[in-house]
């Protein structure tokens, strides 16, 4: 969905479990940069590659990524797409999902208790999906994170984007607001359902009082458009809906 001149949101879909799942990475683009934030789960650059094109952007022209935070379906197609790039494409992330992004740390979700618990899913998953979902997680996608951003740094990149920290979720994910369009690119400090913003999903968040704190943080801005990676586009009463969650308790 084209969001304003420049701007577009993707809808990625992929079967997890028996069910589809869709995201929502977010591509940026002006006459020198071509910036994707986020990358979706494993095996799935052709969507993207179709995506960008169907707002007749050259997939070839990308020299971006923006990773708001290390899960795997965010950082699915970072490897491929950086690996398999005519040019040099630089990444950035915030320092503190630097070393898993990198594959220096295990992602903090693939726990030993988690990749053990591959063993008990339900006897009608086939083998082949279990053995392939724990090498997913022991070695999962790595790439180079070649900058560091941090809340407060504005991004001179196609009208600029401002990055703010939202830790909570992950504890160091960041979100980005698009200053032309005034697009809040929330990653997973919010998501949605049928168009309504709720705080981050409390079952995959890490700390959920510095999720609460970082929906405060983000009502200091003037958003007309919010991106959910999970849930999508939401822009009716953006703004009266950020105060409210931000006043609910922890």
């Amino acid at each position: 969905m084209r969001i304003d001149q420049g701007i577009a949101m993707f809808s990625i879909s992929a079967p997890v479990m028996g069910r589809t799942d869709t995201v929502h990475p977010v591509l940026l683009w002006d006459d020198r940069d071509v910036v994707l934030v986020d990358t979706g789960f494993p095996r799935q650059t052709e969507q993207l590659c179709a995506a960008a094109g169907s707002y007749g952007v050259d997939w070839e022209r990308l020299n971006r990524i923006v990773i708001t935070h290390q899960d795997i379906d965010h950082i699915g197609n970072l490897q491929d797409i950086t690996e398999g790039a005519p040019g040099r494409i630089e990444v950035s992330a915030h320092p503190a999902e630097k070393p898993y992004i990198q594959g220096e740390k295990r992602l903090l979700r693939f726990t030993d208790e988690a990749i053990a618990s591959i063993d008990s899913l339900p006897g009608h998953v086939p083998e082949s999906f279990r053995k392939g979902l724990k090498a997913l997680m022991l070695h999962p996608p790595r790439a180079a994170v070649d900058r560091i951003v941090k809340g407060g740094e504005r991004l001179p990149w196609c009208g600029g984007i401002v990055v703010i920290d939202t830790p909570g979720h992950t504890p160091g994910h960041i979100s980005l607001f698009h200053e032309p369009s005034r697009t809040l690119i929330a990653g997973d400090a919010l998501v949605a359902q049928d168009g309504r913003l709720s705080g981050a999903d409390p079952a995959t968040t890490l700390d959920r009082p510095a999720a609460q704190a970082s929906i405060a943080a983000l009502c200091s801005y003037n958003i007309e458009t919010v991106v959910c990676y999970h849930g999508g586009l939401c822009s009716d009463g953006v703004m009266e809906r950020l105060a409210e969650l931000a006043a609910e308790s922890a």
